[in-house]
């Protein structure tokens, strides 16, 4: 976790950050974020059609600063120490893939952090790449909320391209439970953060 003093000096205030290490609280605390902030109960018609009885917005605890130094506490406990890169499909791996990344250099840990653009744009060089991916990078595949699991497998698919090579899957929440058995059949290690059964809901696969 993290704590934070903040003084005011000749130009204004500034902050020092202190951050200890994770404990088993850390989840706790980003599973009772994520239900005060990200889970909605009631009828919602997913995009396959079919309809639920809850939905998680990750966005609402990932674009909360509180929420996502919780998220980039457990991500760097999570992701093995020869990975190089984090990044996955704007924009639900966006505000995770740039935070952890951010947090990391705090911690004297160098990991750089891509967005993958959902079509390729017409001018310019890098296609569908924005971002400091580089070829022989070792890369986990982030996103904030998987159901199906085909983001991260196209991210995935894309980092293969850029001759890249994707290691893990890390969503921070898995909603779907079915994107661990796509994650596996292509090779990757999957490492969900949080899964729906620990929020207190079923899985809610295609």
């Amino acid at each position: 976790m993290w704590s934070a003093n903040w003084s005011r000096g000749p130009v204004g205030w500034t902050c020092a950050a202190r951050f200890a290490t994770v404990t088993g609280s850390t989840k706790q605390e980003l599973i009772d974020h994520l239900l005060a902030h990200a889970v909605r109960t009631g009828e919602f018609t997913l995009k396959s059609g079919r309809t639920s009885t809850w939905f998680c917005d990750g966005k609402q605890t990932v674009c909360r600063a509180e929420g996502l130094l919780l998220v980039a506490d457990l991500a760097l406990e999570t992701i093995p120490d020869d990975v190089t890169a984090i990044g996955g499909l704007t924009a639900g791996a966006d505000p995770v893939a740039f935070g952890v990344a951010a947090v990391a250099a705090t911690r004297g840990r160098p990991l750089r952090s891509f967005s993958i653009r959902k079509e390729s744009k017409d001018h310019g060089v890098a296609g569908r790449l924005a971002g400091a991916l580089e070829p022989g990078d070792r890369v986990v595949v982030c996103e904030d909320v998987v159901t199906r699991g085909t983001s991260p497998m196209e991210a995935a698919e894309v980092v293969r391209e850029l001759g890249a090579e994707p290691v893990m899957v890390m969503p921070v929440v898995d909603r779907g439970g079915t994107c661990g058995a796509l994650a596996e059949a292509a090779g990757l290690d999957f490492r969900p953060l949080v899964t729906a059964l620990e929020l207190g809901f079923p899985y809610e696969g295609p």
